[in-house]
């Protein structure tokens, strides 16, 4: 074989490998393509096969890059091995051409099928996390969750009160027959909730069979302070006097002058003349029977009259519209007309040393208050008798009804042109950032209460320390006392003029005539109970036998 034949040969097993690289690299494509093609379809199946085809992908890349090196490599061998016959064989130029070309297509067929793969992966993506549906028959493990539920419904365990086992036994509203003890949140709704409910003690009693009516306290503070109601100024139609021994007359001895240098016996002690002091004796209806008596003794027309009483149950159910916590009752007895208010002391507990002291005290200040003709200058006080009084009959109106009433006064001063007023003498600790809240809602209420209706126009309060020392003296004028708390919105001055119209208006068409009641304010303090009574107190019998 000559040298000819040799190059023939050695050129055709060239062509020959080229063309099976050639066939090498189209199939090389085809796989690609397939690959391609099923990583596309595979890459829509979720989170767990995008990380397959991301492997993939690389994986695909890394052998595209290793088929073309190789490929580069040979292409290589080849232009050296026939540089010599390059211009002479242009079979061989043709092919590593076409193989050129072919290594370049791989090359930036590998590049955007790798941006196009991350791009797609990540559209793909969000498509799935759109059409998902959790409920649909593509998710298994909610195609594999039974209709009933293998794990039994909770129940929480009963709430046990160990403070007190009586309270709370009923629950609130429609939640009250379950047997998870009482409610905890308050009742649904934007109505108040009902106060005192929920405790055995009181919740459905068992009501009093002498039960006749009841008022509700249903009206709020705001719709009470909206109401006008007219109080017409008292006015004075007689007088009584009780001296020391217990005899009664109808004049004035008894009223006692205001001493305008009270500020002299600051630091005073209250304490003295405790060893002589008179306590008063609960006189019960003979009292009311001595007011009644003076109003026979003057003629006093009662038939346009509505209600006879004492200020003592007029100031009771004042004070009740804002003052929740006091019981207190009365008897009430309508005859010819007239609404007869009888004054029922309620039983108390005795007394301890400390607290007859402090009842003494106010006596003492009194007294200390007042001119006495019997005591000389620089004489103590001592022999202080509390039944000793003097007491007005006052005629006036509330709303529309007429009242008559008996209203003991402490002393009494004059201008300067003789006219006579009253003067209204009280006691209370001195006061401090503590107290003086509780002073103004309550005490201060009581005392223009009962000024208020008997028209005394000035208080004069003596401050005192723990001790029963005096220390200070403050005068009120009594018309200026709602303007001290109207802007602390203590407590308004009308609103317990309206909540007394209301009393007065249901008590008077409820009573009948020749009937007696009981009026009382007791525990859960929600309304006013008017009871059946037995009897007539015998000083109401006889004033209506003589008139």
């Amino acid at each position: 074989m000559d040298f000819a034949q040799q190059a023939m040969n050695l050129i055709g097993e060239e062509d020959d490998d080229d063309d099976q690289n050639c066939r090498n690299d189209d199939v090389e494509e085809d796989e690609e393509h397939q690959q391609k093609q099923a990583r596309q379809s595979s890459s829509s199946s979720g989170a767990s096969s995008s990380g397959a085809s991301s492997s993939a992908s690389s994986s695909a890349g890394a052998s595209s890059s290793a088929a073309s090196s190789s490929r580069s490599s040979s292409s290589n061998h080849s232009r050296s091995s026939s540089a010599s016959e390059e211009d002479n064989e242009n079979d061989g130029g043709e092919v590593r051409s076409r193989d050129n070309s072919n290594i370049n297509h791989n090359r930036s067929s590998d590049t955007n099928y790798n941006n196009d793969g991350k791009e797609n992966y990540y559209e793909n993506l969000d498509e799935e996390e759109d059409d998902k549906d959790l409920f649909g028959s593509d998710n298994e493990d909610y195609g594999k969750t039974p209709v009933n539920s293998p794990y039994p419904v909770p129940v929480l365990p009963a709430i046990r009160n160990t403070n007190n086992h009586m309270r709370g036994g009923f629950g609130r509203g429609r939640w009250q027959h379950n047997n998870r003890g009482p409610g905890l949140l308050p009742r649904p709704g934007p109505y108040p909730q009902r106060p005192n409910f929920g405790g055995p003690k009181f919740f459905n009693a068992p009501r009093d069979e002498r039960f006749v009516s009841e008022l509700k306290f249903s009206k709020s503070e705001q719709t009470l302070a909206r109401k006008c109601i007219a109080f017409q100024e008292p006015c004075e139609l007689a007088c009584y006097s009780r001296i020391e021994g217990g005899d009664v007359f109808f004049d004035d001895r008894s009223l006692r002058l205001f001493k305008r240098v009270i500020t002299q016996d600051i630091g005073f002690d209250l304490n003295e003349g405790f060893d002589t002091f008179i306590p008063k004796k609960d006189l019960g209806s003979e009292g009311f029977g001595d007011l009644l008596a003076c109003i026979r003794s003057k003629n006093i027309p009662l038939q346009n009259m509505h209600f006879v009483t004492y200020r003592n149950n007029l100031n009771k159910i004042l004070a009740t519209a804002y003052i929740r916590h006091e019981p207190w009752e009365m008897g009430v007895h309508k005859r010819n007309g007239v609404v007869y208010l009888d004054v029922h002391k309620l039983p108390e507990r005795p007394q301890s040393e400390l607290e007859r002291r402090r009842c003494y005290w106010g006596y003492c200040f009194e007294s200390l208050a007042t001119e006495d003709p019997t005591r000389g200058d620089g004489e103590g006080i001592h022999h202080v008798d509390a039944n000793v009084e003097y007491c007005s009959v006052l005629k006036t109106k509330l709303g529309a009804h007429r009242i008559l009433m008996g209203a003991e006064m402490d002393c009494c001063d004059s201008t300067d042109d003789g006219r006579r007023f009253y003067v209204e003498l009280k006691t209370s600790r001195e006061l401090d950032y503590h107290t003086e809240e509780r002073f103004e809602r309550e005490k201060l209420l009581k005392f223009w209460i009962q000024s208020f209706l008997a028209g005394v126009p000035y208080i004069v309060i003596g401050f005192r320390d723990d001790g029963g020392r005096l220390v200070r003296t403050e005068r009120l004028r009594t018309k200026e006392v709602t303007g001290r708390v109207k802007m602390k919105n203590y407590w308004q001055g009308g609103v317990c003029l309206a909540f007394a119209d209301e009393v007065l208006c249901w008590l008077y068409g409820t009573v009948k005539e020749n009937e007696d009641y009981i009026l009382q304010f007791a525990p859960p303090f929600t309304r006013l109970e008017l009871l059946q009574a037995d009897s007539c107190p015998d000083a109401i019998t006889d004033h209506v036998d003589q008139l």
